[in-house]
């Protein structure tokens, strides 16, 4: 780095070059004849990379778990998953698991935990923000993760990272770098997907249903100011670092989908 020359001025420099970089002027009308090879070496690469996504993130465990923590989880995710056995090798710790209402994925996951000697409690989702202020960290997965580092996760989420943030608990998310999308989040509403409400209320209380509206939400859209570290296979960020991220992924022409 050249001499008087700080972080910051770099990092300046850099966003400046990414947002005044021009279009690109090959002549794509000329054949390449190693494109094809070239392509199936990058195909290659890609899924190389995506079958260790999850063990790097795991490897990054114990850097974050420590002995005697109390860890509170939502629903299912093979990344938080291997994220908590990998840190239950060396340390103990105890993990408490949200269900996940309806579709009470939170039982999966506290069966698979419990497997491993690890101390697993299973609680309603309706009780995450009274046990939250027992609670040393939150870790959770995602289904995708917005431009602006807000999450799409599974319903029950928001309230999770709410309760977190109330008590100061840091909330880390664990997922690999292929779920970040170049999208905005211009209609939260948008992000929501709605399914049959049977898990909830069974069509056979037919005499109820003619008189209630029943909504069943699979996703909530969690804003990234509730999120304290983005955990991925290539390290951990915080959520206002997503955009060089993105950057790296994707380039501006594929920001419109």
């Amino acid at each position: 780095r050249l001499h008087g020359r700080s972080e910051e001025s770099d990092q300046q420099e850099s966003l400046h070059k990414l947002l005044t970089s021009g279009g690109l002027s090959e002549d794509f009308s000329t054949p390449y004849p190693p494109l094809r090879a070239n392509v199936i070496e990058a195909i290659n690469e890609l899924l190389i990379e995506l079958e260790g996504t999850t063990d790097n993130i795991a490897m990054q465990a114990l850097e974050h778990i420590h002995s005697n923590e109390v860890i509170m989880t939502i629903g299912y995710s093979r990344t938080v998953e291997a994220f908590l056995k990998e840190a239950a090798r060396k340390r103990k710790f105890q993990v408490i698991v949200a269900e996940c209402a309806p579709f009470c994925q939170g039982h999966e996951m506290a069966v698979r935990l419990s497997k491993e000697n690890i101390e697993t409690t299973v609680m309603s989702d309706a009780a995450i923000f009274a046990v939250m202020s027992r609670v040393n960290k939150v870790i959770i997965g995602t289904k995708t993760i917005l431009a602006n580092g807000a999450l799409i996760a599974v319903s029950g989420t928001h309230t999770l990272a709410l309760a977190a943030k109330h008590h100061s608990t840091p909330l880390i998310m664990c997922a690999p770098m292929f779920k970040l999308s170049p999208q905005f989040p211009n209609e939260e509403d948008s992000f929501h997907k709605f399914v049959s409400p049977q898990e909830v209320l069974p069509f056979t209380e037919g005499e109820i249903l003619a008189k209630i509206n029943v909504h069943c939400p699979v996703f909530d859209y969690v804003p990234p100011e509730l999120i304290t570290l983005f955990i991925s296979n290539i390290g951990g960020n915080a959520p206002s670092y997503i955009y060089r991220l993105m950057s790296e992924l994707y380039h501006p022409d594929d920001y419109e989908l």
